[in-house]
């Protein structure tokens, strides 16, 4: 089942695409976050493929403030999430998971959080600051601050692809500050591919490696959730 549904966060509503598998047993939930093109079909369609594998997803609409996504022109729409912050983007997925955690169908703490882009670089951030998360899955997502990689608790799973320089090519000192701590993690470089290939509205798609990165995802959440 799929609905659209608000929870409070710093005093206003916020608004998130919900798909769940139906019924009310209590299932573990994914929190996901969008790119910087905010929360589009696409996005939506990865909340109902997490709901098939047996997950409350929720996707939130990080441009709520500003009317929605849908309600917003698109060009505007990158440098209206880049105004608005990642702390702000941070605490409404702190309000999400606060939302989930209470709801009857949810297993009570067993949440994850996965982003693309922009939102797998929301979604380390987010690693460092909500520690009740279990795991989480960026994809190719830039890195939080250094410093911050001792305060990350959930087990963090990086997608990375070959060809994104920009993002791929600070990763190894990342993964040294990982390995610094008792923190669980793993960062994986797909092959032959570049940012976003997991997109399969763009034109980076790579069916191969999204559906690799996909499952292993899956096999990330399964061991961690």
């Amino acid at each position: 089942m799929t609905a659209t549904i608000q929870f409070p966060s710093e005093g206003t509503d916020i608004s998130g695409y919900l798909a769940r598998p139906d019924g009310n047993s209590p299932v573990p939930a994914v929190l996901v976050c969008h790119e910087n093109r905010g929360l589009t079909p696409h996005i939506q369609d990865v909340a109902r493929r997490f709901a098939k594998e047996g997950y409350a997803a929720l996707a939130l609409d990080l441009l709520s403030r500003e009317g929605g996504t849908a309600n917003l022109d698109r060009d505007a729409i990158p440098g209206a999430l880049t105004k608005a912050g990642a702390q702000r983007h941070v605490a409404d997925f702190k309000a999400a998971f606060a939302y989930l955690n209470s709801q009857d169908y949810v297993d009570a703490g067993r949440i994850a959080m996965t982003g693309y882009c922009f939102g797998g670089g929301i979604t380390w951030q987010a690693a460092t600051e909500l520690t009740g998360l279990k795991a989480t899955s960026a994809f190719y997502g830039p890195a939080p601050d250094l410093e911050k990689v001792p305060t990350i608790k959930p087990a963090v799973f990086g997608v990375y692809a070959e060809q994104d320089d920009r993002i791929t090519g600070p990763m190894p000192e990342f993964r040294d500050a990982l390995a610094a701590t008792e923190v669980r993690h793993e960062l994986k470089v797909y092959p032959g591919v570049d940012h976003a290939f997991h997109n399969d509205t763009g034109e980076r798609y790579n069916e191969t490696q999204a559906t690799a990165a996909w499952n292993d995802t899956l096999a990330w959440f399964k061991q961690y959730v």
